[in-house]
């Protein structure tokens, strides 16, 4: 598919420019699936948190293709993707860059020059980032919230879009340093990786044991992804379902009127305004990928639990009955009332 030229969205050519992004989604669900089994979930996911312009969390076990799966998105959608490992000693010049002394050979003039690191990139794998210190976790998480880096005092600037996928080991513990529940709450989604299914597992090891992996092809460059996160936020959302985002946010806060009785027992902190924010912009870009022009209280719904799992902080009564956040925002779409307009 040839790119469409980078222009101004304007009220005639809007729903051209809607349709086109929702033919894209099968073009990139296309290429993506002949590198990647199954996970057509979480590539959906990926792409809701693109279009929104957030970064996203992804909670996995080892060799579940993560990487794989991250570096396909990137080439498909045209993106620069970089990969960094985070380990113990990892400190904040090894991902944002740093100033080196150069000598012109010919004069013998010294000059201080900066040397991009790896953070300069359109898609970025920060993979266990519970491994780093909170140091250099923090020169991240400054460039996901300001786009930009600091070094020495000087500011450079990241070049959009800029999404950053940062992975936690959901079983090793010993060595780590968990983010704060500030730091967590800067990323849009928390995506779950599972196992695939039997048959999927019997693909996965014929494609991969049989031949060499396919190398996506581009169906779209930068230019185009930034015009479509322009897009998505000229979508309209109707007050009743903002409203509703609102609400849902509003009821996880327990001592708040709008709690549930098993938001009181189970919950120590609900979620940030962050919350609502996200369930709006994230159901405006479902709603384009799945062809529509309205945001549903069902596309709230369904982005509830990866938008609100990593924000809610569960009590010791949640950990002595085996509950879930999931399983809290289960119970609290069924508590929650939905607008008759929001339907």
């Amino acid at each position: 598919m040839s790119p469409l030229p980078t222009q101004e969205i304007t009220e005639s050519n809007i729903r051209e420019h809607l349709k086109r992004l929702h033919d894209y989604r099968e073009s990139i669900l296309g290429q993506v699936r002949r590198s990647i089994v199954g996970q057509d979930d979480v590539v959906n996911q990926a792409l809701v948190v693109l279009l929104a312009g957030g970064h996203a969390l992804i909670t996995g076990l080892p060799g579940l293709a993560k990487t794989l799966l991250v570096k396909t998105i990137a080439s498909t959608l045209g993106l620069i993707f970089h990969r960094i490992q985070f380990t113990p000693d990892l400190m904040p010049a090894d991902i944002t860059g740093t100033d080196i002394i150069e000598e012109d050979i010919t004069t013998g003039h010294r000059t201080w020059n900066f040397v991009r690191g790896p953070i300069f990139a359109n898609v970025l794998l920060a993979d266990e980032i519970n491994r780093t210190p909170p140091k250099t976790q923090s020169a991240l998480l400054e460039a996901m919230q300001e786009h930009t880096v600091t070094v020495l005092g000087k500011t450079y600037t990241l070049d959009p879009p800029f999404f950053v996928l940062a992975t936690q080991n959901p079983i090793e513990l010993e060595g780590t340093y968990p983010l704060p529940e500030a730091q967590l709450d800067r990323f849009m989604f928390n995506i779950i990786m599972d196992y695939l299914s039997e048959q999927e597992e019997l693909d996965v090891v014929e494609m991969t044991t049989a031949k060499d992996l396919v190398t996506p092809d581009p169906v779209t460059n930068a230019g185009e992804v930034l015009l479509f996160q322009k897009l998505i936020r000229k979508v309209p959302i109707a007050e009743s379902v903002a409203r509703y985002a609102v609400q849902l946010s509003r009821a996880t806060r327990p001592g708040s009127r709008e709690a549930p009785e098993f938001i009181n027992k189970y919950v120590s902190y609900g979620v940030s305004v962050r919350s609502a924010q996200y369930l709006a912009l994230g159901g405006k870009a479902l709603a384009v990928l799945d062809g529509r022009y309205n945001v549903s209280c069902e596309d709230v719904q369904k982005l509830a639990a990866p938008i609100m799992r990593h924000r809610i902080l569960k009590n010791f009564h949640a950990e002595s009955d085996g509950i879930t956040t999931d399983e809290i925002v289960r119970r609290l779409i069924e508590a929650v009332p939905v607008p008759k307009s929001g339907l």
